[in-house]
């Protein structure tokens, strides 16, 4: 069974927490720039948009897939050293992932090339 990690992290944090999730063996992921738009954001860190009257922090978004086994250890590393101990640290989901197809090969469930 595999996991799919997609976090939300600070932006300033997402160094270290590239630099970790690679120590820790993943071997690839997404990241994502993005603007969070929640009550768990950042107050210190707000834009505020004249076109379109909103508040936003920016967050990055990482996404990887995962074995099972190893999901709890890199939520862990991810916490760890994206954590500030302030609003707007971000968010961390974990699901499960049903099938994967590669692309190239149409090998169906082929983990062992993640």
């Amino acid at each position: 069974m595999m996991k799919k990690i997609i976090a939300y992290i600070r932006k300033e944090k997402a160094d270290i927490v590239i630099e970790k999730l690679e120590e820790a063996g993943v071997k690839g992921m997404t990241l994502l720039d993005a603007n969070a738009l929640a009550e768990w954001a950042d107050k210190d860190a707000f834009s505020f948009s004249i076109e379109y009257v909103q508040k936003y922090s920016k967050v990055v978004k990482i996404e990887l897939v995962c074995n099972d086994e190893n999901s709890d250890k890199l939520v862990d590393v991810i916490a760890t050293n994206a954590k500030t101990g302030r609003s707007g640290d971000g968010w961390i989901f974990v699901s499960p992932v049903d099938k994967a197809v590669r692309i190239k090969t149409g090998a169906v469930n082929d983990f062992d090339s993640l």
